[in-house]
């Protein structure tokens, strides 16, 4: 049998995909991330479906539950949150799968900054602006970051960034990066994208720090930096010129 690692989005359970939905329904198991999975994403699961919470596992554990469903003869929705190919996790259970013969399967899902994008109302890659978006991350209690992939290096090229994991150290972040790209530099927060409780601030990296502190942003939030935030004045995209030769161009950026 399949486990399937299915993005379940950025929270709202209408943001799954329909393949993601059918495959809830299909699943005899099905493990989810705690509270971080809405009630009405776990209602798609079939009613004899077993729902095991993976908040209090260890890796390990969830592992474990994976292979034994697998033994037993069932398919398995492993839900994860956003999409699972960011900060998921299932290169880990993959890696531990393989060797005892587990077949796995990725569906993707709506990642959490392309919901915050949407809650902003701003296109990420704005011609003659930004063509380029760095996701990452900061550095506290987690994982250590490879030694090139800092916030100064990527801050060197000028690059729109989107940063998970950081609201908790905003201050430390935003100060770093007004370095590079200036304080006048265009920033936002969106906390809890497409969920109950969705809070958005915007700024400039001067002072969306204490903009975020003052709207209580704790958890689920992505912070958005770089100069395509408060774009215009831009030229159109060659995509749809009327200059184009569109009789023998294929469609291209």
């Amino acid at each position: 049998m399949t486990v399937y690692f299915i993005g379940a989005g950025p929270g709202a359970a209408d943001l799954i995909t329909v393949r993601g939905r059918d495959l809830l329904a299909r699943c005899q198991v099905c493990l989810y991330p705690g509270s971080m999975t809405p009630t009405d994403l776990l209602a798609y699961c079939a009613p004899d479906a077993e729902r095991i919470d993976t908040a209090n596992l260890s890796l390990d554990e969830i592992t474990a539950k994976l292979i034994d469903a697998h033994r037993a003869g069932h398919d398995v929705a492993r839900l994860c949150s956003g999409d699972p190919s960011l900060y998921s996790a299932v290169a880990e259970q993959v890696r531990r799968l393989e060797p005892e013969g587990v077949p796995s399967e990725m569906v993707p899902g709506v990642p959490a900054f392309a919901a915050s994008a949407a809650v902003l109302g701003r296109e990420l890659t704005v011609p003659g602006i930004g063509q380029s978006l760095v996701i990452t991350r900061a550095q506290a209690r987690s994982t250590a970051m490879p030694d090139t992939e800092t916030l100064e290096n990527f801050a060197r090229t000028g690059t729109t960034l989107a940063l998970h994991l950081a609201i908790n150290h905003i201050e430390r972040v935003t100060e770093e990066l007004a370095g590079h790209y200036g304080e006048d530099c265009p920033a936002a927060v969106v906390a809890l994208a497409s969920q109950p409780g969705e809070t958005v601030v915007r700024g400039t990296l001067a002072d969306i720090a204490g903009q975020a502190r003052a709207a209580g942003m704790t958890r689920a939030a992505t912070i958005f930096v770089g100069r395509v935030l408060a774009a215009g004045g831009f030229p159109d995209s060659f995509l749809y010129s009327s200059t184009r030769d569109r009789a023998s161009q294929p469609e291209s950026l």
